[in-house]
Parts: structure tokens; C-alpha cells; sequence
């Protein structure tokens, strides 16, 4: 049996459809950054600054967090992607 190694399936997730699905990752990255403000913003009170890099390192956080639990390729796989997609939004930006 044959496993991809966890680089190259994050690899094929940030080029491949999720893109299809979801848009231009720097887009739905700034999306959720402003979802996020404005949440701490009205539950808090706190006006906070997040950008795109921000929910990446977040992400990478949570996956972190499940990956204490159990240990799971997918947590590997999308942590490393979410890495990735902070270089892919600083080289391309919104273009591709």
C-alpha cells in the first residue's frame, strides 16, 4: 500500500478544487478574518487586527490541538497546508 506523504497531499488540496469550492484562498482567508473581528469585537469589545496569515496560524493551532488528542495524518495534512497557503498568498497574492 502506498501512502502520499502528508507535503504532498496539502500540496494537492491548496492547488487542486477546494479552491473550486471555497475561492481564491487569500480572499476566503480575509473573509474569515473579518468574521472574526467582528465577532471579538461584539462579544469583547475588542477591536483586533487579524489578517489572512493570522487565521493560517490559528488553524495550525487548532490542528495542533486535535493532533494532542489523536494523532491523525489529516491534522498533519491540513497543517502543513495552512502553512503553505501563508507562502501562496505572500507570493501570489489574490492572483494566481
Amino acid at each position: 500500500m502506498t501512502t502520499k506523504h502528508a507535503i504532498d497531499e496539502a500540496r494537492d488540496i491548496i492547488f487542486g478544487d477546494r479552491e473550486k469550492t471555497y475561492g481564491h484562498p487569500a480572499v476566503n482567508l480575509r473573509r474569515i478574518a473579518g468574521m472574526w473581528r467582528s465577532y471579538i469585537n461584539q462579544k469583547y469589545g475588542i477591536k483586533t487586527p487579524l489578517t489572512e496569515e493570522d487565521i493560517c496560524w490559528m488553524m495550525v493551532l487548532l490542528k495542533m490541538s486535535r493532533q494532542m488528542h489523536e494523532l491523525k495524518q489529516d491534522n498533519l495534512v491540513d497543517a502543513i497546508g495552512y502553512l503553505a497557503l501563508i507562502d501562496r498568498i505572500n507570493i501570489e497574492g489574490e492572483d494566481k
